[in-house]
Formats: C-alpha cells, structure tokens, sequence
C-alpha cells in the first residue's frame, strides 16, 4: 500500500466517526417563552389576568386580633381574647351577557368563646348562620353572578351596619339565595329569594332592597317576609355628609317574630362619624328598642363611643366601650379592642 492510498482510508476513517457522533449529538430545546402576570385594570385595584385566561382574578381578605370585655360566648369570662382571618377569591371577566363573577370568601376564628380555644368545633343553627366561633374554617360566601343575577350563599342586605359598633342591626343575614340586583348608579333596587329552614320545612323568605344616592346624601329602604313564621320587617336608614362627618339614621320594625330582624317590635338608632384628622374617626351612637326581643313592656336603650385609627395603610386599630340597659335584664357595659391587617 502506498501512502497515497493510506491517506485517502485514513480521512474516509475520520469522516464516517465524525458522522456518527454528529448523529449522537443532543441539541438544546428551545426556551419556552414566559408569561408574565399582567395587571387587569377593568374592574378596580387588585385584579390580574389568570395566565393563559381573559379573567381576572383578585385575592384579598384580613387578619383580626380582637379582645372583648364584658361578656363572652358561654358567660365564663368577663373577657376573651380570639383572632379571625378570611381569604376572599374574586374572579370577573366580561361576557355578552353582562360581567360574569365568582366569589369565595373563607372564614375561620381561634378561641373565641372559649378560654384558650379548648373546643375545636363549629356550631350552625338552622338557618346555617354560625354561632360559636371556635378552632375551624368554612366557606362563608360562594356565589356566581352574571349581570344582575346572583346564585349562592351570601350575606343578606340585612348585613349592612352602621358606621359605629352600637347598633344592633339584624338577626340572621347568612342565606343560600337566588337575587336580582338593578343598579343605575344614582338608584338601585334588588328582590331576593331565600332558603329558611329554622322551624318548617320548605321554609322561604323574601328580602327586597330600595336605594338611592343624591349628592352626599344616602338613603335604602329594607323589607322582608319569612314565610315560615308569617310575619316580616322593615328597616330605613339614611346617611348624610354633615361637616367633618357623616351622619346616619336607622329604624326597624318587626310585624312578629322572624328571621331576619326580630331584635325589638320597632327600634331607632342614631350616630355620627367625626372624622377628627386622616387618621382617627371618632363614632358616638344610640339606640332605643321597644318590646326588646318582642317582649311587651320590655324596653332597652344602648349608647357608646367608637374609635378608628389608621396605624399604618392597611393597618387599622378599633375600639369601642358601650353601655346597655334592658328593662328585665338590667344594665352592662360591654366592649373590644381590634386590631386589623387587611390584604
């Protein structure tokens, strides 16, 4: 063999091992593109677009620590001390048909009503409103809502409080419902269909809601059937800018004993929140009660001071002393300190 010839094997050689490990060679995927959580500005603060979705999402909620003096859950105290948190999911997105929205809200509280949270338990009463809060989370709000309509378990309208913590406003206000709410801004109506079951079955209330909002005046008129007890009441409350402050007024009647309001035959409550500087409200308050827990001849009347001050944003410090007194119960006084962290 002349050199020639073994040069021309020896490159044939190189180039059949330089094939095959070319063959053998592992190539780099490409980098999947990210996707980056973007901001959704269409329905407030707070909401971003789940990725790969139209919707938008916000999640929110807070911590409380709370102290009470005065009275506790079972009557073992003249204090208790517990803490509460919620998680709410708020997801919306547009349709043909209106904003379509789904919501949850999860509620749970530590060792309230019991000296060092020793039940680990959750009790509901017929009409599935929680009564002890002890160690425990449940769903507290699930609803869908298309437009105006809304299916679910949700806080009646009845809910709604005064700006202060003295008035006592509703009995239960936690339903499974179907509602229709018309909002036009400046006026808003809503009737709602509600499941009662305390002491019949089949059991149905009916709640409808009448509101309006002119200038710096507010006013919404309340009414509601159990049909279940066959009697109902009413509530009115109007809320006004006046000065530094707002100024509210409510009254209630109850035709007999029911479930959303049975509290007193009628009743008036009064308060203004003075907004002292940015940081600190003050809310004095009172309420009278006739025939106290729709028992003849047994009147009551409630006054007390609330205090509101922003520590920092989004942390927020509340307390309130109040005074009662009750024909047949006689007199106390009862209070809390608060302390919140909202997200």
């Amino acid at each position: 063999m002349n050199i020639k010839s073994l040069l021309i094997g020896s490159a044939a050689a190189l180039a059949a091992v330089s094939g095959a490990q070319a063959a053998d060679a592992i190539v780099a995927a490409e980098p999947e593109p990210l996707e980056y959580v973007r901001v959704c500005d269409a329905f407030g603060t707070g909401f971003f677009y789940i990725p790969g979705t139209e919707t938008c999402l916000k999640i929110g909620g807070y911590v409380r620590f709370q102290t009470e003096f005065g009275r506790d859950l079972v009557g073992s105290s003249d204090w208790d001390s517990w803490t509460r948190a919620r998680v709410t999911f708020d997801a919306k997105s547009d349709t043909e048909l209106g904003t379509l929205t789904s919501f949850i809200a999860i509620h749970g509280e530590s060792s309230r009503g019991f000296p060092g949270g020793a039940t680990n338990s959750l009790t509901y009463d017929a009409n599935g409103s929680l009564i002890d809060h002890t160690d425990g989370f449940y769903v507290e709000e699930a609803y869908i809502e298309l437009g105006g309509f809304r299916v679910g378990t949700f806080l009646n309208w009845w809910d709604d409080d005064l700006i202060g913590e003295t008035e006592i406003a509703s009995t239960t206000t936690r339903f499974t419902s179907a509602r229709y709410v018309y909002d036009a801004g400046t006026f808003r109506a809503g009737l709602s269909v509600d499941e009662i079951e305390s002491t019949k079955p089949n059991g149905v209330g009916i709640s409808g809601m009448l509101g309006a909002v002119l200038g710096g005046v507010s006013f919404e008129l309340l009414g509601a059937y159990d049909t279940e007890l066959e009697e109902g009441a009413v509530r009115a409350w109007l809320s006004a800018e006046v000065g530094p402050g707002t100024f509210e007024l409510a009254g209630w009647y109850a035709s007999g004993p029911n479930v959303y309001f049975e509290e007193a035959e009628w009743s008036i409550a009064v308060d203004y929140a003075f907004q002292a500087t940015e940081k600190l409200r003050i809310t004095p308050g009172f309420q009278y009660f006739s025939d106290r827990h729709l028992i003849n001849g047994n009147d009551a009347w409630t006054g007390g001071l609330t205090v509101d001050y922003t520590v920092v944003e989004n942390l927020a410090l509340k307390a309130t002393v109040n005074y009662y007194d009750e024909d047949i119960a006689g007199d106390s006084v009862t209070g809390f300190l608060r302390l919140q962290r909202n997200f």
